[in-house]
């Protein structure tokens, strides 16, 4: 019996996903726009200092 392979997610991929179901949740988009407008939160979201935050 084989064990199944393991797929390793980046951490940036798990927030992407993570940011991408919750607009999918509350919104029409599908989920490659939900994907597409997760990547562009994030990287706004990564360009504020953390002390504003």
């Amino acid at each position: 019996m084989t064990e199944p392979a393991t797929v390793y997610r980046t951490v940036h991929e798990q927030r992407v996903e993570l940011v991408a179901k919750a607009i999918a949740e509350q919104s029409a988009l599908d989920h490659e726009a939900a994907v597409a407008l997760a990547r562009h939160v994030l990287q706004a979201l990564d360009h504020v200092p953390e002390k504003v935050r």
